[in-house]
């Protein structure tokens, strides 16, 4: 728009220069900054044009008109037949793979006396021009569901105490078609969100590949232009439904205009024909809302032919990739560190992870029925929700031996069993342990303390450690800790007899102990 200004100055000048000082055209064109054949080219304008000078007063002022009289548009050459039915073209144009070339050809087998292939394409643009702005916007068919909540709300009264509460508007809406879902929720929360993504998937019975949300904080935790950060649970849901979710940029209404639009609508031919209705429920608004919203989508387009349930049905249908078997099941994220007691507490309820987790930092993933608990994204336990509050749930597994003990109450068999399952003379050092006492409950700690060694060291140097101290007539904890500690179950076994501690007897301090 300044280079028309300053041309339509400099013609100006040009041309009182000639008419009005009669001057040369090679002294005017030294005094506009022009060449000689630059002014020659504008005054011969100016004559094919009829003008001379002064100007009419409406030419003095308006570079437009001026222009326009100087460079009219060439007259351009209608196809003697066979017009192109452009609101087919702008259809067509936005299914996958389809090019204005391609539609060209398919009009030109129709019509071998039609236009050009630039004609079609200069044509198609001049009438494009003319759509409202949203319907000029680029979207694949099946690509992109656009999700947002409206400002404005209904009001349900509660039927018992006659208060209102007012309720908020998810719309959502297909890109290419526009076909609108929407419903009333109680809070724009996390579980509504994703309930109301839940439903509208089921609504168009179909996936799309791109969600494109507003920044809500139940969707993204922090906008960001490269890298936003989207809520786990929401990327979680995508990730069930195999959709990516692009975020719009904050204050950037245009990159989501079909919500934008949608919004509007649903604002107009659903809200606005309920502000006189009275609603006792959510269920009962939500019946209404799914009614007048069926004659939104079947409303004829004003500019274009069909309506968004056509279009939808024509063309973003075919494109929609089937939904997963089951839906999504709603599921909380929770960061949280696990307590020195190895629980971590949810809802004032207290859930065990493995000892060895005590004081880690993990994600807590929890539903209506379980949690699960996950530490640099492995799951390290699993449980039933519980609803008592100041109450533990804890896995026998996940508890260290000594506190197992504690908790459980040990028995001679148990721990035989457990030393059995690492070795024979792992065995006969328990048995010994558990028969030095009087009381076999006395022995109860330093056996774990023995058998716990296994893990602290391997049950195979555990085992060569016990051999060692049956053979060395120590089976006793002192020793073996000395010799797991200072790597002697790795040396060659000592040159002694055979070890005079059998597995099983009867008296273990038999006589032979005390020589």
């Amino acid at each position: 728009m300044a280079n028309v200004r300053l041309t339509m100055r400099k013609i100006r000048e040009v041309l009182r220069l000639h008419f009005e000082c009669d001057r040369k055209q090679r002294e005017i064109a030294d005094a506009v900054g022009a060449s000689t054949t630059t002014v020659w080219h504008y005054l011969r304008r100016t004559r094919l044009a009829g003008l001379s000078w002064p100007l009419p007063p409406e030419l003095l002022t308006d570079d437009a008109a001026l222009e326009a009289r100087l460079y009219p548009p060439p007259a351009r050459r209608e196809p003697t037949r066979g017009m192109p039915d452009w609101p087919a073209v702008h259809r067509e144009i936005g299914r996958k793979g389809v090019t204005l070339d391609l539609l060209w050809q398919e009009y030109k087998a129709q019509h071998p006396d039609g236009c050009g292939y630039s004609w079609f394409c200069k044509a198609y643009q001049e009438w494009a021009q003319r759509l409202p702005v949203t319907m000029r916007q680029t979207h694949m068919p099946g690509q992109k569901l656009f999700v947002d909540y409206s400002g404005k709300k209904l009001g349900i009264i509660n039927p018992d105490t006659g208060e209102v509460r007012e309720v908020e508007l998810f719309v959502a809406a297909l890109g290419v078609s526009g076909f609108t879902f929407a419903e009333l929720t109680w809070t724009q929360q996390l579980p509504d969100w994703i309930g109301s993504h839940v439903r509208a998937f089921a609504f168009y019975d179909g996936l799309v590949e791109i969600l494109v949300p507003d920044n809500l904080k139940s969707g993204v935790h922090k906008p960001g232009f490269y890298d936003p950060d989207i809520n786990p649970t929401y990327q979680e849901m995508a990730r069930h439904y195999s959709v990516a979710v692009i975020p719009a940029r904050s204050k950037k209404p245009r990159d989501k205009p079909k919500a934008e639009l949608s919004v509007l609508l649903v604002q107009r031919w659903v809200l606005a024909r309920l502000r006189n209705q009275r609603f006792f429920s959510l269920g009962e608004a939500n019946r209404a809302v799914a009614a007048l919203l069926g004659d939104l989508n079947n409303r004829p387009f004003k500019k274009l032919p069909g309506s968004r349930r056509s279009v939808f049905d024509e063309i973003d249908r075919p494109a929609l990739r089937p939904l997963p078997e089951q839906p999504y099941q709603y599921a909380e994220w929770k960061v949280a560190r696990i307590g020195p007691d190895y629980h971590v507490e949810l809802d004032q309820h207290y859930y065990s992870v493995p000892y060895r987790y005590a004081r880690e930092q993990v994600d807590v993933r929890h539903t209506t029925n379980t949690v699960e608990i996950f530490h640099r994204g492995q799951r390290i336990a699993a449980h039933g929700k519980s609803a008592r509050r100041r109450y533990h749930t804890t896995i026998d597994a996940h508890m260290p031996p000594e506190h197992l003990a504690v908790a459980k109450g040990w028995d001679p068999e148990r721990l035989r069993n457990w030393a059995a399952d690492i070795g024979p003379h792992t065995a006969a050092v328990i048995q010994h342990l558990l028969g030095a006492r009087k009381h076999p409950q006395q022995s109860y700690r330093t056996c774990l303390g023995v058998l716990r060694m296994g893990k602290d060291y391997g049950r195979d140097r555990l085992e060569a450690a016990c051999r060692r101290a049956i053979d060395l007539k120590a089976p006793n904890y002192k020793f073996i800790d000395s010799t797991l500690k200072n790597g002697l179950d790795r040396e060659p076994e000592p040159a002694t007899g055979q070890a005079d501690l059998p597995l099983v007897h009867a008296n273990v301090r038999g006589p032979s102990y005390y020589h």
